[in-house]
């Protein structure tokens, strides 16, 4: 009955690591990069604030938006690509800028709410191409009903914040 118990104990210890009710992924592109805000929660139902701020970056991350300014070669604004409908108020995003963030009428399980822009690194020769490791570092905050909580993009380029106390 011990073994059964501490057995237990480890699966309930690993599927609390393992969940995350939103996850900020990071895809790089050309000239766009992307970023996807989604859910596996069936709790997120409420309004919600998800910001980015990649001042802890590894590479020194900065939006790369006007032909002049801050970024380098290429340049992107911001734009929403899916799940407009679930956006209360976009970003103004300036060139320069290492923090945006969007609120979000709700986020519903399986959902994406998604936008492009150009993002460039400021401590590297190849400053157009951001990798997974030169965004590691930068945070994602959710604020929502539930509370607020944060997390650190890792070198995969994704951030899973574990927002709710709902098990939905």
């Amino acid at each position: 009955m011990k073994i059964i118990l501490i057995f237990l104990s480890c699966l309930f210890a690993l599927a609390s690591v393992a969940r995350a009710d939103t996850t900020v992924s990071f895809i790089e592109g050309a000239p766009k990069d992307r970023f996807e805000i989604s859910s596996d929660s069936e709790c997120l139902n409420g309004p919600l604030t998800a910001s980015i701020d990649l001042k802890g970056s590894a590479g020194g991350l900065i939006f790369d938006t006007a032909s002049k300014g801050a970024g380098v070669e290429v340049f992107h604004p911001f734009e929403l690509t899916a799940g407009t409908a679930l956006v209360n108020q976009a970003p103004s995003v300036m060139d320069g800028d290492t923090a945006l963030s969007l609120r979000l009428s709700e986020l519903p399980k399986g959902q994406i709410v998604a936008f492009t822009l150009d993002v460039d690194d400021t401590g590297d020769a190849r400053e157009i191409t951001v990798s997974g490791a030169e965004i590691a570092g930068a945070r994602v905050k959710v604020d929502s009903v539930e509370g607020s909580q944060s997390a650190v993009f890792d070198a995969t380029a994704q951030a899973r914040v574990d927002v709710s106390s709902c098990n939905a």
